[in-house]
C-alpha cells in the first residue's frame, strides 16, 4: 500500500494548494461539472474520504453512513445535493479542516491494510488498493473541475498511471453500464506518460488502438474532456465506440462534455 498511499497523499496536497488561498467568492465559483461550485467539489471529496475511512476502519459506521445517504433517495442529483450540503454548511476554513482531517485518517487506515483485503463500498466490495486508487482518481477528476474553473493548467504527473489503469480496466463495465453488448474485440492502448515513459495495455497486434498522451486518455476516462478535443489517435470501430462511452467511475452513465465545451488549453 505504500506506493498508492504516497501517490494519493501527493494528489491531496496538490489540490489543497490549489484551493487553500481562495476567497469566499472563489469558493462559490461555478465549475464545469453538474452545476456544482468549488465548495461543492471539496465537500464531495471530504464526505467520501470519510466514507472510505469508515469502509476501511469502522464497518458499523460505514453501514450507518450508507443508510443515511440513501434515505429518501430519488435520484443521483438529489443524493449529490444531500452529500454536498454537509460541507456547504461550513465556512471555507472549516471545510478545509474537515477535508484534511478525513483524508488524513483515511491515509492512516489504508497504510495498515493488506492491499488485497476486501472493503465494502456502495457497489461491489473492492480491494484496499483499489479503494485507494479510486480515491486518487476522484480527487484528480474533481480537482480538474476546480482547475478549469480557476483557469489553471495543472502539471501532469505519472500518478496518472493509476487513473489510466482504471480507465482500461473498466472497458467491460463501461458497456454493461449502458446495457450494451460487450465487444469481443480487444483494444490496444499505448500512452505517453508525463515522464516520457510508455504505458501499454492489450494485445500488441490489435487493430483497434488508442494512442496518445496519458493526460488526454485520463481526461476522457473521467468524462472531463470530449475525445475529439484531445490529441488521442483512436483507430477502429470498437475503440471509437469505447472512447465515446468510457467511464472510469461508478454510477449511472454520464454523457460527458460535448465537443468544444471543455477544451485543453
Amino acid at each position: 500500500m505504500k506506493e498508492i498511499c504516497r501517490d494519493l497523499e501527493a494528489e491531496y496536497e496538490d489540490l489543497d494548494k490549489l484551493v487553500k488561498g481562495l476567497d469566499e467568492t472563489q469558493w462559490g465559483r461555478a465549475v464545469p461539472f453538474g452545476g456544482w461550485t468549488i465548495k461543492d467539489e471539496i465537500s464531495h471529496l471530504a464526505y467520501f474520504d470519510r466514507a472510505a475511512y469508515f469502509s476501511a476502519a469502522d464497518l458499523e459506521a460505514f453501514n450507518k453512513n450508507v443508510e443515511e445517504m440513501v434515505e429518501g433517495f430519488v435520484d443521483f442529483d438529489q443524493m449529490h445535493d444531500k452529500v454536498n450540503k454537509e460541507g456547504n454548511d461550513m465556512d471555507p476554513d472549516q471545510l478545509l479542516a474537515w477535508w484534511r482531517k478525513e483524508r488524513g485518517r483515511l491515509l492512516s487506515a489504508y497504510a495498515g491494510l493488506d492491499p488485497k483485503v476486501r472493503l465494502p463500498w456502495y457497489g461491489p466490495p473492492m480491494s484496499a488498493r483499489s479503494s485507494a486508487t479510486a480515491r486518487l482518481m476522484e480527487t484528480w477528476a474533481h480537482g480538474q473541475d476546480i482547475a478549469d474553473a480557476l483557469c489553471v493548467i495543472r502539471t501532469p504527473t505519472d500518478r496518472l498511471r493509476h487513473i489510466a489503469h482504471i480507465g482500461v480496466s473498466t472497458f467491460t463495465w463501461s458497456f454493461k453500464n449502458r446495457q450494451m453488448d460487450v465487444p469481443e474485440t480487444k483494444v490496444r492502448v499505448e500512452l505517453e506518460a508525463p515522464s516520457g515513459a510508455r504505458w501499454d495495455w492489450g494485445p500488441e497486434d490489435a487493430p483497434d488502438r488508442v494512442t496518445g498522451p496519458a493526460l488526454d486518455f485520463c481526461l476522457v476516462a473521467v468524462k472531463r474532456r470530449h475525445p475529439g478535443d484531445t490529441t488521442l489517435d483512436i483507430r477502429g470501430k470498437i475503440a471509437s465506440q469505447w472512447m465515446d462511452i468510457i467511464q472510469a467511475f461508478a454510477g449511472p452513465p454520464e454523457q460527458g462534455p460535448k465537443s468544444g465545451e471543455r477544451v485543453i488549453s
